[in-house]
């Protein structure tokens, strides 16, 4: 009878853990079918493009000397972060929501999902002579000042106007994305 009551409980118990099993309900939600959501650390590869087709960046080697970009400084691998974290730009973030794993996908995303729209009234000329330089800046040269990064985009013989909108403000960016792992 003991013995009898065993059996049964085994083979119970056995088909309820085939049954957790043969539908995915483990608990444990690493696997094929599950989908990105806020909180998740994924690896995305992708290439960053303007809407005219000019590549800007990408995690991929050989999209990058193809598109004149390439920097042997740099080690292309998948992009790693942590979805919703603010690690990326908004819409970067918000395309990835509900993506699976090998899966592909094009984001377009408007300027201000991206880095915000160009905003003109930024732009300032300052006198060389209240910037206490040794050497008069160039156009082009960047200056980390406060924290943030300010191009210089004129030099006369008595201003330097600075830029500090980011390179991509006002631009419409399209990425296209391959979700690589999700842990």
């Amino acid at each position: 009878m003991r013995a009898e009551r065993n059996t049964i409980y085994f083979m119970t118990m056995l088909l309820m853990m085939s049954t957790i099993l043969i539908s995915g309900c483990t608990g444990n939600e690493i696997g094929e079918g599950r989908a990105v959501k806020s909180g998740d650390t994924v690896q995305v590869d992708y290439t960053g493009k303007l809407e005219n087709g000019t590549v800007f960046d990408t995690s991929i080697e050989e999209v990058a000397k193809k598109a004149g970009i390439y920097d042997a400084r740099r080690e292309y691998i998948p992009l790693n972060f942590t979805v919703g974290s603010g690690q990326v730009i908004e819409g970067f973030d918000e395309g990835l929501i509900g993506m699976k794993e090998g899966e592909e996908k094009k984001l377009t995303i408007p300027p201000e999902k991206a880095y915000g729209e160009y905003n003109e009234s930024w732009v300032q000329a300052v006198p060389l002579e209240n910037l206490n330089m040794s050497e008069k800046p160039e156009v082009g040269q960047v200056y980390i000042i406060y924290g943030g990064y300010f191009k210089v985009i004129a030099v006369n013989e008595t201003h330097v106007t600075f830029d500090p909108n980011p390179g991509l403000a006002g631009k419409t960016l399209v990425f296209d994305i391959k979700l690589v792992s999700i842990r």
